[in-house]
């Protein structure tokens, strides 16, 4: 698709580093070769030093191009220890559980993210969301202003108002069920920096709800007009209004009749839905009636990028996200 050809032709140009902390995974080894092959980024890979080599001249992977760390023998292991250490010790952390918890890959990898030895960091192929999440909260930690990690899906769709390969961001699709003002006011602004990262379009966001403008009232639509005025204040110039039903937010003529007075009414690119009920029902609706390409989830509010994929992944999968988390970095 040539959105994700975008994605990868921008990370090309940036010179950067992921790490891959399943290292000794046959799709992640072949996802290595093919980024390396495709110019995309350099590649870190995590594991068993001597399994991952030969694992690679199994598959023709080029090792000499490959950087490959067992955390359990790395020089930088008692360093990231103690960088955790500090970050936890509040949770009641020891020194000793610290250093035991770095020797786990998705822990270290995170770690090279939080200290710019690694670029973003792509995990899940063999791992749980639920692992992945965990040792990206707990080393990188969240975004300035933003309360929670979240996601969204870039959506293609083939063809809208007489525009081909219309590309709009839905979010959060995947990972919070009933967010609160706070957590919604995260996702309209995180998922407005995936708009402009990825995508390179200037995000318009519509807070959507069953109601236009005060058309219907409703403890459902205050928290969504109140998460609109939170997310204003986290980001001042965001272009975003709400609350607006998805026809107010899309379709110009019913912008205009709906909600005349909007900035971004009949004009948005970024959805923001009020809950996950509508965010997973809102995107494969489009997905399987329009035909359109659902890409992600990407996941998004984290201070540096660490994405999680579906233990189903293809190699083409790791290869992507993997553009997509240097795009983001």
């Amino acid at each position: 698709m040539e959105i994700i050809n975008n994605i990868k032709e921008k990370a090309k140009a940036l010179n950067k580093r992921v790490v891959l902390p399943e290292g000794p995974e046959e799709r992640t080894i072949l996802a290595a070769g093919k980024i390396i092959e495709e110019g995309i980024c350099k590649v870190t890979l995590l594991g068993d030093v001597e399994k991952i080599k030969q694992m690679c001249e199994k598959e023709s992977v080029p090792v000499d191009k490959i950087e490959i760390i067992d955390p359990v023998a790395s020089d930088k292991l008692d360093d990231y220890a103690q960088e955790f250490y500090g970050l936890r010790k509040r949770k009641g952390i020891s020194e000793a559980d610290a250093r035991e918890t770095m020797k786990n890959v998705l822990y270290y990898g995170a770690m090279m993210v939080r200290k710019g030895d690694a670029d973003g960091c792509v995990a899940g192929a063999h791992n749980t969301t639920g692992d992945v999440m965990r040792a990206a909260i707990q080393t990188i930690g969240m975004a300035e202003g933003i309360k929670t990690v979240s996601s969204c899906f870039i959506m293609v769709i083939p063809e809208f108002l007489d525009e081909k390969d219309k590309i709009l961001i839905f979010g959060d699709c995947a990972v919070l069920p009933d967010p609160n003002v706070e957590q919604l006011a995260s996702i309209a602004v995180s998922s407005a920096k995936t708009m402009k990262s990825l995508v390179g379009e200037e995000p318009k966001v519509a807070m959507l709800s069953f109601s236009t403008m005060g058309s219907a009232s409703h403890e459902m639509v205050d928290k969504v007009v109140q998460a609109m005025q939170t997310a204003r204040q986290i980001d001042p110039d965001l272009k975003i209004d709400g609350e607006l039903q998805v026809d107010a937010a899309i379709i110009p003529n019913v912008g205009k009749r709906k909600a005349p007075d909007s900035v971004i009414a009949g004009q948005a690119n970024v959805l923001v839905f009020p809950d996950l009920n509508a965010g997973n029902i809102g995107y494969k609706l489009v997905q399987r009636l329009a035909g359109a390409e659902a890409i992600g989830p990407i996941i998004q509010g984290l201070a540096k990028p660490m994405n999680d994929l579906s233990r189903g992944c293809s190699v083409d999968d790791i290869v992507n996200v993997s553009a997509i988390a240097i795009l983001l970095s």
